[in-house]
């Protein structure tokens, strides 16, 4: 089974969005993991606006980089450019993706404002899992 692994900043919005869309686009034909470079938790905003999509990703943890060493990744995709640029060297012949994606954890506003700028940076990703789980996991 292949393994895939999300990696972000700080594991709390992007990464925890796409682990959540690549687990339900694959379906069970793939493992799925985030990390980030550091840790932040999982940003509630993050949950608020997946569950409004039917997915519910108020169990995920955010988790470190330095867990997953042991583990032979398939890909690798890289969601934010300080990500790609601080991602640690692993001794792996994984595929490596990335796409920079907004941080909506930036947004300011009205409660209104930042839940808009979630959902586009949820959108945004959801598209990006979905096309990447047919490109690489279900056209292979």
């Amino acid at each position: 089974m292949k393994k895939i692994l999300v990696l972000c900043t700080g594991n709390s919005c992007r990464s925890q969005i796409a682990e959540g869309y690549l687990r339900y686009f694959a379906n069970g034909n793939a493992e799925i993991y985030s990390a980030g470079v550091e840790t932040h938790g999982v940003n509630p905003w993050a949950i608020a606006i997946m569950k409004e999509d039917g997915i519910d990703i108020s169990a995920h943890t955010s988790n470190n980089i330095d867990e997953y060493y042991n583990i032979e990744f398939d890909y690798v995709i890289t969601v934010c450019d300080n990500a790609k640029e601080r991602c640690p060297y692993f001794p792996t012949n994984a595929r490596k993706f990335h796409y920079n994606f907004p941080d909506p954890a930036k947004a300011q506003g009205t409660e209104d404002e930042i839940m808009e700028e979630f959902r586009t940076v949820r959108d945004m990703i959801k598209d990006y899992c979905k096309n990447f789980i047919n490109d690489n996991l279900l056209s292979t």
